[in-house]
């Protein structure tokens, strides 16, 4: 939080905020409402008189009234209570005035343009600076609705990604569970190694992963493990060919966001009816661009599927962390399937990195 916004919302500034209002209004009330047989010095003395009857006047209205019945919608309760505070306050303006305005006036020997006990000029400064509190207080009132908001938003957004992300890690841990337990079965002595590289990919969706944004250098690793352990699986069968260029160091990407392509190529690119299956995964970075291409052969009647579980929690990852600054096409050319994705490196993860702070309750 700002010293600015620091000062306007924390409780700790309170008495310095309520004194520094009725100190700059003193100062403009003296000005503004000076009369000519009065001195500025004494225009102040008399400002500084009226504070008590402002002050018992609009603080009511400003944080009992309006946080009770206006902000609540009760707004004929609200309507009768003004009416007869302002029926109340023209009476208080009467006390006051004989009460204590006159005979301070007396005492100190000042000149008053108007005796008259029931004067509306005064009931009227009363209601003017009731007024312009309640609209500070509204006003307040507003801002913190609209920072409760973005919060909310914000952690609304947060427990969306997480549950996104709780979705991939089951559908992805399954799929590669299966692999492994193919080659247990064979009794393959790979076996341990496969369990080694699942266990980095645990490691990495555990605790890595938790972050919002984590090393594409690192990201690029797992998928890396992930195709080894496909490997593995099909063997000569398939055809794989992976090319990476770029600085990758550098770079922070959103976690797990392209293996759920990497899953469903290898499942619809490995289909018994293709005589030679083949896939190919290239990756480049430029000038803070990603452009990931995963194309895998397929039958020409097969079709592939774009609305799974991984797929579509993707999307919607995409669409929450780089709105506008990703494209994502995906093409069924008949033989073959393509998905093509690019997107904007780092601003996300700068933006995410610098998130909305709660504030403080208002304390007014």
């Amino acid at each position: 939080m700002n010293l600015g916004s620091n000062f306007v919302f924390s409780p700790s500034y309170r008495w310095i905020r309520h004194l520094a209002y009725w100190f700059i209004h003193v100062l403009c009330f003296s000005y503004l409402f000076k009369v000519p047989d009065q001195s500025y010095g004494h225009m102040l003395i008399l400002s500084t008189l009226w504070v008590p009857a402002f002050i018992l006047y609009g603080y009511p209205i400003a944080y009992y009234f309006i946080p009770a019945f206006l902000l609540r919608e009760k707004y004929l309760q609200f309507g009768s209570i003004i009416f007869c505070w302002a029926i109340g306050g023209y009476l208080l303006n009467y006390l006051f005035r004989t009460n204590v305005l006159f005979p301070f006036a007396d005492l100190m020997q000042y000149k008053t343009t108007n005796r008259n006990p029931w004067a509306a000029n005064s009931y009227l400064s009363m209601n003017v600076m009731a007024g312009f509190t309640s609209m500070i207080v509204l006003f307040k009132h507003w801002m913190q609705k609209q920072k409760d908001l973005l919060i909310a938003k914000t952690e609304q957004v947060n427990a969306e990604l997480q549950l996104l992300k709780a979705q991939i890690h089951p559908h992805f841990l399954f799929n590669t569970l299966n692999n492994i337990y193919a080659f247990a079965m064979e009794r393959s002595e790979k076996t341990p190694q496969l369990i080694l590289k699942l266990s980095s990919i645990l490691s990495y969706m555990l605790y890595e992963c938790r972050a919002p944004f984590v090393s594409l250098e690192k990201e690029v690793e797992i998928m890396n493990n992930y195709i080894d352990l496909e490997k593995e699986r099909y063997g000569d069968r398939i055809e794989i060919s992976v090319h990476i260029t770029g600085n990758l160091a550098d770079h922070q990407i959103a976690p797990l966001l392209m293996i759920p392509f990497l899953e469903n190529a290898f499942k619809h690119g490995t289909s018994e009816d293709l005589e030679k299956p083949w896939m190919s995964v290239d990756i480049d970075v430029r000038l803070n661009t990603l452009r990931c291409k995963i194309v895998n052969s397929k039958a020409d009647f097969q079709k592939m599927s774009t609305s799974g579980i991984g797929i579509e929690n993707v999307k919607k990852r995409l669409n929450l962390l780089y709105p506008g600054t990703h494209e994502l096409n995906m093409q069924d050319e008949g033989d073959f399937y393509s998905v093509a994705l690019s997107l904007l490196l780092d601003e996300a993860a700068q933006e995410k990195m610098s998130p909305v702070k709660k504030p403080e309750k208002a304390t007014l």
